[in-house]
């Protein structure tokens, strides 16, 4: 009877230890080998088995008087390593961009570009000017072959959105008419049937072609692909009417041999805000431009200007003291220097300096400032705070 109970018992306690072994392996589950351990390595490695991974030093800069003194971006870093800013213009509109006899270049967007050669390396001349026509312009943005445009470019959402980012608009214009003064034509009706030269490639033939059809007046396009030929045309008689934007007729007006036998109508046929351009993709160089605009027009609110800027070293005006870079550090989040400010002032001149030694009173053109006067002389020019 014990041996029963005992044999009993051992059987029990097999089935015990059965259950409580190691579980079987479901078929469609893999089974896996046990890894065995690697003893540590407590050693130090080896120069010669394993390189050192390469430490990247941050790219200095050298910094001239008024240049850089933060690390910079792509694009701005790329165009101190050069030496000089390029940028695409006109080359052949008086006023905004003209190549002179003496090989320099004039003009209120030649100045915009050497206000940003300034900020960026303390010198205005550091500036090459690349003269685009307008089926030029934009390949050579987006290419890289020019920085940046000051050519008499309006800003669009189209143009925005495709591949381009722009600037504040340092010109308000618009599009108008010009015609000899013997048609005697003074409104859009009257140009019923007319020959009108115009561009191809710009806002200016789509808003001619939208302007005339809306208003039911049938017209003839002349069109042409660059500006010489295009005024060449209406000069030599070809067209009765030339049309683009107001500030380019008056311009071009001047170049014609006898400019009081033609006549700008007094009609405005579209906004055309005229702003710098420059490729997308790199937000630093955007703002650096955008910045350097600002700077001439918040000159001008505070009234300082290239002749009397030193005047205003010792203020005490918060707000004059960080636009001078006198308090804060505003030029370093540019990438550019504190008294960035002050360098394109001395060197260049606020917007009202600006606009009056190329367009102004004495100058052939005589242009009203108008919408390009500051908000607070009825103008639309305005810059948010340098703060």
């Amino acid at each position: 009877m014990k041996r029963q109970i005992l044999t009993l018992w051992v059987g029990l306690l097999v089935l015990v230890l059965v259950a409580c072994g190691p579980q079987p392996t479901a078929p469609d589950q893999e089974t896996t080998e046990p890894v065995a351990e690697t003893p540590v390595d407590t050693t130090e490695p080896s120069v010669i088995d394993e390189e050192p991974l390469p430490t990247v030093a941050p790219t200095e800069t050298a910094v001239p008087a008024g240049g850089t003194t933060a690390q910079a971006g792509d694009l701005l870093q790329r165009i101190l390593n050069r030496g000089n800013l390029i940028c695409g213009v006109n080359g052949g509109l008086p006023g905004f961009s003209n190549l002179e006899p003496d090989g320099t270049f004039s003009g209120f967007d030649a100045d915009f570009c050497r206000a940003v050669a300034a900020a960026v390396f303390g010198d205005p001349e550091q500036v090459e000017f690349r003269p685009l026509s307008t089926q030029e312009r934009f390949t050579a943005l987006q290419t890289g072959e020019v920085d940046v445009l000051f050519r008499n470019t309006t800003w669009t959402l189209s143009r925005d959105t495709s591949a381009m980012d722009f600037g504040p608009t340092t010109f308000y214009d618009g599009q108008g008419i010009m015609v000899r003064a013997d048609l005697g034509a003074t409104t859009l009706q009257d140009l019923e049937g007319a020959d009108i030269c115009v561009q191809s490639g710009t806002t200016t033939e789509l808003n001619l072609t939208d302007n005339f059809r809306a208003q039911g007046i049938s017209f003839n396009p002349v069109v042409f692909e660059e500006i010489d030929p295009t005024y060449n045309a209406y000069s030599e008689g070809r067209c009765d009417a030339v049309t683009s934007d107001i500030s380019q007729l008056i311009s071009r007006r001047t170049t014609f041999e006898d400019p009081t036998a033609h006549e700008i109508l007094d009609v405005v046929l579209s906004k055309e805000p005229l702003a710098p351009a420059i490729a997308q993709g790199d937000s630093q160089w955007r703002d650096v431009v955008s910045w350097v605009v600002y700077t001439t027009i918040q000159a001008e609110e505070f009234g300082i200007n290239s002749t009397n800027i030193e005047d205003f070293f010792d203020t005490e005006n918060p707000d004059i003291r960080r636009f001078l870079g006198i308090d804060g550090e505003l030029g370093a989040g540019l990438g550019l220097s504190n008294d960035f400010t002050v360098t394109v002032i001395q060197r260049v001149g606020n917007y009202a300096e600006i606009f009056d030694r190329n367009l102004g009173p004495d100058t052939p053109f005589n242009l009203d400032r108008g919408q390009n006067a500051t908000w607070l002389n009825g103008g639309l020019l305005y810059s948010p705070p340098f703060r």
